[in-house]
């Protein structure tokens, strides 16, 4: 029987198909905590254990793209691990300026075909340690980068699969625009719930 991991930094991500997902005996729910080091490590971990023919990493994300508003879910096909680097006083020396290796950008050319996949926009994403908040920080990120969506944990869940050779797709919903801390104007439960909409469908059709 094909096996598919759901993989989640929170539960609370997930919480309107948890309970779903749990009893179905053809897919296993992993939920790492917060951040790209928990995400690596545990996905690496499951990953290693056992064996799966599609992985589903499934999370909100802040949005840098005027056309991606709360609410909104995307497909990642690319991702990058923006903060790599070196300070030189006050500016930033991204790492593909050093001589050094290196392998910061994850994408994903060839997703599980999947109807449901498909109907999502694609977007570039990056993923960081510190959520941005800061207008001359963010300018300067978009100039550098030119990402669509931020997240914690996203190019760690593609970057495992990517090494354990299992087909996989990162979907988010957009739960914030990326500007500075406004809580009042964030879509969580809206988001989650569109979250949970597009997984359902996915996995409908995979």
């Amino acid at each position: 029987m094909p096996r598919t991991l759901i993989v989640a930094a929170t539960a609370a991500e997930i919480a309107p198909v948890e309970a779903a997902l749990r009893a179905r005996r053809d897919i296993d729910v992993l939920v790492t905590g917060v951040g790209m080091v928990a995400t690596a490590a545990r996905c690496s971990r499951r990953l290693a254990q056992g064996s799966y023919d599609f992985a589903l990493n499934l999370g909100l994300c802040g949005s840098f793209d005027a056309s991606l508003t709360p609410g909104v879910v995307v497909h990642i096909v690319s991702d990058r691990l923006s903060e790599l680097g070196a300070e030189d006083g006050d500016a930033f020396v991204a790492i593909e300026a050093l001589p050094l290796p290196s392998d910061h950008v994850v994408d994903n050319p060839s997703p599980p075909a999947n109807v449901a996949l498909g109907w999502l926009p694609k977007a570039s994403a990056v993923t960081v340690n510190t959520v941005h908040g800061n207008a001359a920080a963010i300018a300067a990120l978009v100039a550098r980068c030119r990402p669509q969506v931020e997240s914690m944990e996203g190019a760690a869940f593609m970057y495992a699969c990517r090494l354990a050779g299992v087909p996989y797709a990162q979907v988010r919903a957009v739960s914030n625009v990326v500007e500075r801390r406004n809580r009042a104007a964030w879509k969580v439960s809206e988001a989650i719930d569109a979250l949970a909409a597009a997984a359902r469908a996915i996995l409908q059709l995979a």
